[in-house]
């Protein structure tokens, strides 16, 4: 979306550096990464980048402000999965958003869903580097600019591409993911939680993120109760934990059947980076209340009227999946009528959104997916954004297989 960036990518471009991309990648993660690397990273303008990400802050401070809202939210957040000591905020929140053309032909971000969980924090910083690192790509950026009696000028010699947000560099931001995730205490007795993270896709964000604060990633099953304190075992002794990075999807625990050593409703002697209430109040439950320019129309199944005759132009998804899991394009009045009664209030409908091929590949122009990264401390602070490509009906890599130049990547901006 830089064109003459864009230009100099792809006329660059080779299978060699993409392979040598990849290997940086896994080399920087000490993993293979299982899901598909896009070959390039994508180029934005700052200005949109900010806007997309002011529009992500309206959106929480719209739910989290609201009173009315978080009353109605109670009813999303199951029983069995409350868990107490909830703050009147979540710290960690991802807003995706996908680019359509308006009606005079402008891009304008339009909201995909939002939830209050953790993405990849500690993976996309690395990712970006290698795309800059392995492709030349601040060399490019060095290079850009008009030429002014044979020389370019200085504010165009000092454009560098930037992935962090907010004006944060390495070390700010390393050290906002700090006292994020560890807190005021030892690393040794903060965990990363996960249900068997050895086999999870997002293996890479652990092992960075232990690399990057020193904490353990230990597997849910493996965590054991005794009075109000939890712990690990780890080298024949017992290590209290103190303080859970949470990164264990309910969904998955149902579906898994996984049994716990300990309650998500008892009263712990523990501290939460991501308080798990969080995932269930902001999620695509939130949607049909949002009300904003980037949100597309969307209703709760088991509360419409009747269903519309232009299925076609509809998105049926459930409230909590990831990866896209039971989202249908284009659902049928037969997927509808296949959802029973009791499961309505747990699947909306939603305005689908043709999203603009905006990224110019050689295969063609590519989608995509911008997902805005938010930290909230002492503020709510847009920190990354992660990037899904793609020229399938849906985003996910299982939408868009057998593809070249689609699956995840970074997204860049001069500054």
């Amino acid at each position: 979306m830089i064109p003459s960036l864009r230009k100099q990518f792809n006329d660059g471009f080779t299978a060699e550096k993409y392979r040598a991309f990849l290997g940086r990648v896994d080399e920087a993660c000490g993993t293979h990464v299982q899901f598909r690397l896009s070959e390039t990273p994508c180029f934005f303008p700052k200005e949109l980048i900010d806007r997309m990400a002011s529009d992500g802050q309206a959106l929480i401070r719209q739910l989290v402000g609201n009173p009315a809202y978080l009353a109605k939210s109670d009813l999303a957040v199951p029983a069995e999965f409350k868990v107490p000591n909830e703050p009147d905020h979540p710290m960690f929140v991802q807003v995706d958003f996908g680019l359509v053309r308006d009606v005079r032909g402008e891009l304008q971000p339009k909201l995909v869903e939002l939830q209050a969980f953790p993405s990849l924090y500690a993976y996309q910083g690395p990712l970006a580097e290698a795309y800059l690192d392995v492709y030349g790509l601040q060399e490019l950026a060095a290079d850009l600019g008009p030429q002014t009696s044979g020389v370019r000028p200085r504010a165009y010699r000092q454009q560098r591409l930037k992935y962090l947000l907010s004006g944060l560099e390495t070390g700010s931001y390393r050290e906002l993911l700090r006292r994020a995730i560890v807190g005021s205490h030892d690393p040794e007795n903060v965990i990363l939680m996960e249900i068997d993270p050895a086999h999870q896709k997002t293996l890479p964000d652990f092992l960075l993120t232990e690399k990057m604060l020193g904490v353990r990633t230990v597997d849910i099953v493996h965590i054991k109760k005794e009075g109000s304190r939890l712990y690990y075992e780890r080298g024949g002794r017992r290590v209290p934990i103190r303080r859970i990075y949470n990164r264990a999807i309910v969904d998955e625990l149902e579906r898994k059947n996984v049994k716990l050593n300990f309650d998500w409703r008892d009263e712990l002697d523990v501290e939460w980076a991501g308080h798990p209430n969080w995932y269930f109040r902001i999620s695509k439950f939130s949607i049909p209340y949002l009300k904003h320019a980037s949100v597309p129309k969307t209703w709760f199944l088991d509360r419409m009227e009747e269903i519309p005759g232009d299925l076609e132009n509809y998105a049926l998804k459930p409230l909590y999946s990831f990866a896209g899991l039971g989202v249908v394009i284009a659902p049928t009045r037969e997927d509808i009528s296949a959802i029973s009664a009791e499961k309505r209030p747990f699947y909306i409908l939603q305005e689908r959104m043709h999203f603009e091929p905006v990224i110019e590949t050689p295969f063609g122009g590519t989608k995509a997916e911008v997902r805005v990264m938010y930290v909230w401390l002492d503020e709510l602070t847009p920190v990354l954004t992660i990037i899904r490509m793609g020229r399938g009906l849906m985003m996910g890599v299982d939408h868009n297989r057998n593809m070249e130049w689609v699956g995840a990547s970074a997204g860049l901006y001069l500054d």
